[in-house]
């Protein structure tokens, strides 16, 4: 935004507090420990706020019947107080931005060739904060800060205030909580149902037993009558004595049958859902801790014959949008959760920034697996990708969307089952080599940077003395294969070397070529 010298003196510090490294870090910081679920201090900020709350409804439970020694009642009334003050006013900060508002009307008065509108900037900040203060949570704030006003010993009582601000902090009752916010058409819906059923009863018992029960003398005592028996509590106190009060007895207590009935099932109806989704959380946290991770798309016999190697690298998670299929790979004892993965929210839970994360689509559509590579590759161009491809000619679209390695799985079948039958002892050779039945294995060794043998010639190589087979080299750079290259040929940095041999001379191998 240019600067002049007709320039606001309120634009001006708006400006300069936009501009200001520090003051966003410093705003930044404490809006991320107040708000931030996936901040990584935040756990030790709410830890912190619980045990202040527990120990002042500790001291008011304890100075009922025992006299509170002095420093207890300090702390009591500066320590947990003022922190409770602090916290509110730091809630209040972050939650808007003032000089955003003067930044966003300095620009709109420019555009529109109109003087600065102080009046707006001021609604706006006022509307904004009473936003907050108006809120549920800020309420519940300010109530549990009153106790500290000690002339009025009544306001004691709101100590218990203090209670409610652990949903802020115990994500368990915030998910309670949760729950039934969802479900609040049919809840809101169930509870006018019960208020007219009481109230209908309550007037219905009080015509009918007013002059002939004694215990019944105003409408209040028929309407307490009437929850109590709606909720099958039966305290006793009260019962009818008329024949009408009695059907009217009978009735409400059915009533309340069924409208217990009626809220457990709308409750644990969601509930169930609930854990589902906090159970598929916890499996993408879990995973988003790794450094490395393994996202398969689909469970089809791909990732079966996968996934009982039993020697997979990396942790993993299985994405389907099939309900059946997710609950067959449950059943058989593997992570998955019911989604899309060619929907972007999905993947974006992911952590793709500090974790190196691997793809794997293998859908049996070619259409559905470069979906799905193009939604990776926009959430995160890093992620490396393993396309299953069904027909050759789709090839081309796979390298456009994104795809770093293709699979062919037909293909490879069908040249296998020729191989067994022209030439059966080499297929059987590259079977035990692929799948680990022999002592020898095929393998591939990276060139890194650093490597001694980095930006050398081949022939500086000795092969034979460590008994291995060279096979070629994969340059990954532009996706050439190399087999047995010449002698004279330069090691790069990304390439990759294949060889075959025992996995001790290959393990033996790779420490020599590592070393400088």
């Amino acid at each position: 935004m240019p600067r002049n010298a007709q320039t606001p003196a309120i634009v001006t510090q708006a400006l300069h507090r936009h501009r200001s490294a520090r003051y966003q870090a410093v705003k930044g910081f404490f809006r991320n420990i107040l708000t931030n679920p996936d901040y990584p201090y935040k756990k030790f900020f709410d830890l912190f706020m619980i045990a202040l709350i527990l120990s002042s409804v500790w001291i008011l439970v304890h100075e009922v019947k025992h006299p509170l020694p002095h420093w207890v009642d300090v702390y009591d009334l500066y320590v947990v107080t003022l922190l409770f003050i602090v916290e509110y006013l730091l809630r209040l900060w972050v939650y808007s931005d003032l000089h955003e508002m003067v930044l966003k009307e300095y620009d709109e008065s420019l555009i529109l060739g109109r003087p600065l509108n102080y009046g707006r900037i001021f609604k706006r900040f006022v509307l904004s904060k009473f936003a907050y203060m108006s809120s549920p949570a800020a309420i519940i704030d300010l109530m549990a800060i009153l106790p500290g006003y000690r002339p009025l010993r009544v306001l004691r009582i709101f100590v218990l205030f203090r209670l409610f601000k652990l949903l802020r902090y115990t994500k368990s009752i915030n998910e309670f909580v949760q729950v039934l916010v969802e479900k609040k058409f049919e809840l809101l819906t169930l509870l006018f149902l019960l208020v007219f059923i009481v109230l209908t009863a309550g007037i219905a018992i009080y015509v009918f037993e007013t002059h002939v029960n004694p215990k019944i003398n105003t409408l209040f005592d028929a309407i307490y009558w009437a929850l109590v028996t709606i909720s099958t509590v039966g305290y006793g106190d009260i019962a009818p004595v008329t024949t009408q009060g009695r059907v009217i007895s009978g009735i409400i207590i059915v009533s309340g049958i069924a409208m217990i009935s009626f809220v457990t099932s709308v409750i644990v109806s969601a509930f169930s859902v609930k854990l589902e989704e906090l159970k598929e959380n916890r499996l993408i946290h879990d995973l988003n801790k790794e450094e490395a991770f393994l996202i398969l798309c689909g469970y089809g016999q791909m990732t079966k014959m996968f996934l009982r190697q039993k020697d997979y690298p990396l942790e993993y998670i299985i994405l389907d949008n099939d309900a059946n299929r997710v609950a067959t790979a449950r059943k058989d004892g593997y992570n998955a959760i019911q989604e899309d993965a060619s929907r972007y929210e999905v993947l974006h839970r992911f952590n793709t920034q500090y974790a190196r994360v691997t793809l794997a689509t293998l859908l049996n559509s070619d259409v559905e697996n470069i979906y799905i590579t193009l939604n990776a590759k926009s959430v995160d161009p890093t992620i490396q990708v393993i396309a299953r491809m069904s027909d050759r000619k789709m090839a081309h679209k796979y390298k456009l969307a994104g795809a770093d390695h293709l699979l062919m799985p037909d293909e490879v079948a069908s040249r296998m089952l020729l191989m067994a039958i022209e030439q059966p002892a080499m297929q059987e050779a590259i079977v035990h080599l692929l799948t680990g039945r022999s002592k020898a294995k095929l393998d591939e060794i990276i060139v890194h940077e650093h490597d001694h043998y980095c930006c050398k010639a081949l022939e500086a190589i000795d092969f034979k003395q460590h008994k291995l087979i060279f096979v070629g080299i994969y340059r990954a750079m532009n996706g050439e294969f190399l087999f047995n290259p010449a002698k004279e040929l330069i090691l790069e940095a990304g390439d990759v070397m294949l060889v075959v041999g025992y996995h001790v001379s290959i393990t033996q191998f790779e420490k020599d070529f590592r070393s400088v």
